[in-house]
């Protein structure tokens, strides 16, 4: 068993915007472990667009 070492988790959360409402997301977080016992985060991030963005010309283009 190793002493120290980093593990990395995804969960996936919900999550509200003003501009477009509730979003299912899909947030990872890495930490440090030290014996099995979470020491501290290191990098936390989330994956907000699972298709493509919006994109202005092509919203002018179906108007």
């Amino acid at each position: 068993m190793k002493l120290i070492y980093i593990k990395r988790e995804s969960i996936i959360k919900e999550l509200y915007r003003t501009k477009t409402g509730r979003k299912n997301s899909k947030v990872t977080s890495i930490t440090r472990y030290f014996l099995g016992i979470p020491i501290k985060k290191i990098h936390s991030y989330q994956q907000i667009y699972h298709k493509r963005k919006n994109n202005a010309i092509e919203k002018m283009l179906f108007i």
